[in-house]
């Protein structure tokens, strides 16, 4: 299949090991190698125990870079494999498939060498208490860096000889990362400083010459930009949503995103956002069209919702399975090389565009004859471009003196032949499997631009991946579960997977007003709070109470490239809370916030999703309940009104005449609350007051902006 690399038939891959038989794409991806890999499992450890053997323990991705190299260098390699199946017993564990193991041992090696990433190699006990760790190992040691040939001997040397000194470094260890983890008593109190704080800090971090927080390595991160827009709706800083505009913009016109089939690579390797690191996660599309969203609100300027819908025509194009769901990720690497896929030669685009068209887009795109991207092995130019603006289309059409029109037209249909030439390459790798965490960011992203945009095609698409989540996801116990794959579903729901689909769910009750999403919204919070909740401290461990046991039970509050799930949650409690008037549903948001108030207060910067839902928890915020008949263009035209503005720090019901009873029993607070002289009719509740009915749309509009 397409997803997965084709195996070079050699006589060394005929043979498979146990990894053959498990659903991941990333397993699968080493089932061939000479590695006697097992499975993260009791046959792994009892394997362990009964040869007397440490195991290494694997981590990876499948569309991770660095991890095809090691696979090659190392894993491919008869040598090393030999050495590693007489001195270990080999564990691979995919870290999308199995996020919980991921954390706590990529906090190992965060803990221990001082930095972390993928692949993640781990040495450690048969009991699965980790001695050493490292990231990317080479074959044959260089530049002080011990590679596999001489560190698998020395780790076999040492478990041999001086194994006591290794099991009293693994008790260390995980006693220090048990400390770490636990529980903070709170700090000071998060109030409207923090905001400040977080602004100064991002502000302090700002490239004011290539836009972005940072150097290079550059990333999205999303919510920073998520967090600046609330900011600067709460401030009125004019650098709060600049910075925000210029960052989009930059990253829109720069190599990390894909100018002919749409779409963000993970991340920029410089401070330019010129050369990516090519592959595609499915949750970077999601939270920079949620970005990509509200900025379009704030701002009215069509390049961000181009940009959001170009993104959602790359992710139902090319990432949709044919059950309902999204794939998770596309891989870097094709024919053994990254970013091959998406680079050109000069000569290639005058081959597919000829001579006059190929001159317009090598002047949009800034391509070279020596091309700008650097071969990895030699580090020269090798003739091939990264496509990236230097200007947006209208800004050239200007310049040149074009007609706008004309000139779109012109690139569109060059583009367009682009992209089928394309096409006809050999693709990157495409994870396939389904995964319920970042399908409900997609939800998410899906449900706010179906109202921005008033396209309801794209809440259509919102219900169809819901619907195959809670018709495939959840167990028969009523348990939801994490990955789904040619036809299994497997891996209990961890607490991302839990609060992303949550956040998804209310986000499509306020598109599309179906109460059906709003009840398994709530639903999956009692689970949540029932299976996840520390009734101690309060906020939400990673794993549920009835999970595998691992070393250590983790609870995570940082905002990395994806949201905390803790984060999330807050959000997702301060909204159900206002939707049903649950006063105890918020209470337990403040416990999340208290609990890591003191490693926000030491650096907001941190923690900027958090900081959303502070931002709706220190107000304004408010509850609109619009009363009246759906289907009428009275009521139709109030929704519109309301959901083109940004205002973040809402919730917004419908109480459809003649059928109130179903939404009335969820927020039993809107009983009362009528149409006025047989209009349609909006209450709006500010900060636990409410303002006077109103059906006249500029009154109520003066409110909400008010």
């Amino acid at each position: 299949m397409e997803q997965l690399q084709e195996q070079k038939p050699d006589s060394r891959e005929q043979k498979t090991n146990r990894l053959a038989a498990e659903k991941s794409p990333y397993l699968l991806q080493h089932a061939h190698n000479p590695v006697d890999w097992y499975p993260w499992g009791e046959e792994a450890f009892n394997k362990a125990k009964e040869d007397d053997k440490p195991i290494f323990l694997s981590i990876g991705y499948s569309t991770c870079h660095w991890c095809h190299v090691m696979e090659r260098e190392s894993f491919e390699d008869p040598q090393v494999a030999e050495l590693m199946n007489e001195a270990f017993i080999p564990v691979k564990v995919d870290r999308e498939e199995r996020p919980d193991i991921d954390s706590i041992y990529m906090s190992v090696c965060q803990a221990v060498t001082g930095r972390g990433g993928w692949p993640l190699s781990i040495i450690m006990t048969p009991d699965r208490k980790p001695f050493m760790a490292a990231t990317y190992i080479p074959k044959e040691s260089r530049y002080g860096m011990a590679g596999m040939l001489d560190l698998v001997p020395a780790v076999s040397s040492m478990w041999n000889k001086k194994r006591e000194e290794l099991l009293a470094n693994a008790d260390d260890i995980v006693s220090a990362i048990s400390g770490s983890m636990r529980e903070s008593t709170g700090g000071p109190g998060l109030d409207e400083n923090t905001l400040e704080r977080a602004y100064q800090m991002l502000r302090n971090s700002f490239d004011p010459a290539n836009a972005g927080f940072g150097t290079a390595p550059k990333f999205p991160t999303p919510h920073h930009l998520t967090f600046l827009l609330r900011y600067w709706k709460r401030s009125e800083e004019p650098m709060a949503l600049e910075m925000v505009k210029s960052t989009l913009r930059a990253m829109r016109m720069g190599g990390i995103y894909d100018h002919v089939g749409f779409g963000f690579h993970r991340y920029s390797t410089d401070s330019r956002w010129l050369l990516p690191h090519f592959e595609k996660m499915l949750y970077d599309q999601a939270l920079i069209a949620i970005a990509l969203v509200e900025t379009y609100q704030v701002t009215r300027d069509p390049l961000y919702r181009e940009n959001a819908e170009e993104i959602f025509s790359y992710v139902l194009r090319d990432m949709r399975s044919p059950e309902g769901g999204f794939y998770s990720a596309e891989d870097a690497d094709s024919e053994g090389e990254e970013g091959k896929f998406y680079l050109w030669t000069e000569e290639e685009l005058e081959e597919v565009l000829g001579e006059i068209d190929a001159k317009l887009i090598r002047e949009i795109f800034m391509t070279s004859p020596e091309g700008n991207f650097l071969d990895e092995s030699s580090r020269t130019r090798n003739g091939r471009n990264i496509l990236h603006l230097k200007e947006s289309l209208r800004e050239t059409a200007v310049r040149r003196g074009d007609n706008y029109e004309v000139l779109r037209r012109s690139y569109e249909d060059s583009r367009r032949k682009l992209f089928e030439h394309r096409e006809r390459r050999v693709h990157p790798a495409k994870d396939d499997k389904v995964m319920t965490d970042w399908n409900g960011l997609m939800i998410a992203a899906l449900a706010k631009a179906a109202r921005a945009f008033e396209e309801p095609a794209y809440a259509r698409e919102a219900v169809t991946t819901a619907d195959f989540l809670l018709s495939r996801m959840l167990g028969p116990e009523g348990k939801l579960f994490h990955r789904f794959r040619e036809g299994e579903v497997a891996v209990e729901a961890f607490l991302d997977d839990y609060a992303f689909m949550i956040w998804g769910l209310t986000e499509l009750y306020q598109a599309t007003f179906n109460t059906e999403y709003l009840k398994n919204a709530l639903y999956l919070n009692d689970q949540l709070l029932a299976r996840f909740r520390d009734n101690v401290h309060g906020g939400f461990f990673h794993t549920a109470e009835d999970s595998e046991k691992l070393i250590l039970r983790s609870k995570e509050i940082y905002d990395g490239a994806i949201p905390s799930g803790n984060s999330v949650c807050a959000l997702n409690l301060l909204q159900l809370g206002r939707i049903t008037g649950n006063i105890n549903l918020e209470n337990k948001a403040y416990e999340i916030m208290q609990l890591f108030s003191g490693q926000v207060s030491r650096m907001p910067i941190g923690y900027t999703q958090l900081l959303c839902a502070l931002d709706f928890s220190v107000g304004p915020s408010r509850e609109i309940v619009v009363v009246g008949n759906p289907e009428s263009i009275e009521t139709e035209g109030i929704i519109s009104d309301i959901n083109k503005e940004f205002i973040p720090n809402k919730v917004v019901i419908l109480k459809p005449a003649g059928t109130e009873e179903e939404i009335s029993s969820i927020a039993e607070y809107v009983s009362d609350m009528s149409m006025k002289d047989g209009r349609t009719t909006v209450h709006i509740c500010q900060n636990y007051n409410c303002n006077l009915p109103s059906s006249d749309r500029e009154e109520i509009l003066r409110q909400l902006k008010d």
